[in-house]
């Protein structure tokens, strides 16, 4: 975005890489807490195969950051110290596990710890991968760019059609082919 608030025709959006919002907590830990004398508790296994435990919902499943500040923990509660601390509303995580209020979350490059439910959103948002990426005014390798999003890149999740999914980034819509970003399951199709 440019600085005064307009989108220059098929502009890039730049994200640095400190942008995706990631510290390490061993520089920035909110508190002190020592390291728990036991394991975290293993999340118990779902009534239902393919739902969590404590909501009933399937697993895996992407969710954002609905905070500005997330504590990723190493077990299921404030009395695990923090690994890292996450400052991006809205970065897409994936929900691999339940434990009461906690959700065990994958961030995009793999990493995994424990937030509280509360600081999450149902908002389902996408995180560009890899390369410089061109949204499509519709889902076809020839249609017109709309923009083109650099890595790191979050944009809201709208719909899916098989192999590209419409998005919406700073208020530009378009379409993105789904190994294009970060943030869906691979036979979703949202709606």
């Amino acid at each position: 975005m440019a600085a005064g608030g307009a989108l220059a025709p098929l502009g890039v959006l730049v994200l640095a890489g400190a942008m995706l919002g990631v510290w390490h907590a061993a520089a920035a830990q909110e508190e002190a807490s020592p390291a728990p004398a036991e394991a975290p508790p293993a999340a118990v296994a779902p009534a239902v195969p393919g739902a969590g435990r404590s909501t009933g919902l399937p697993m895996p499943r992407f969710v954002s950051l609905g905070a500005d500040r997330v504590n990723l923990r190493y077990g299921p509660g404030r009395e695990y110290p923090i690994s890292w601390v996450l400052a991006r509303k809205g970065l897409p995580v994936e929900i691999v596990a339940e434990f009461d209020t906690w959700r065990k979350v994958k961030l995009h490059d793999d990493d995994e710890g424990w937030v509280h439910a509360s600081l999450l959103s149902s908002r389902r948002t996408i995180l560009v991968t890899e390369a410089v990426r061109e949204l499509r005014r519709t889902p076809d390798d020839g249609a017109r760019v709309v923009l083109r999003a650099e890595p790191g890149v979050v944009g809201d999740l709208v719909d899916c059609e098989e192999a590209w999914c419409r998005v919406d980034i700073q208020g530009r819509r378009g379409w993105l082919r789904r190994d294009a970003f970060w943030g869906i399951l691979p036979d979703e199709m949202p709606n």
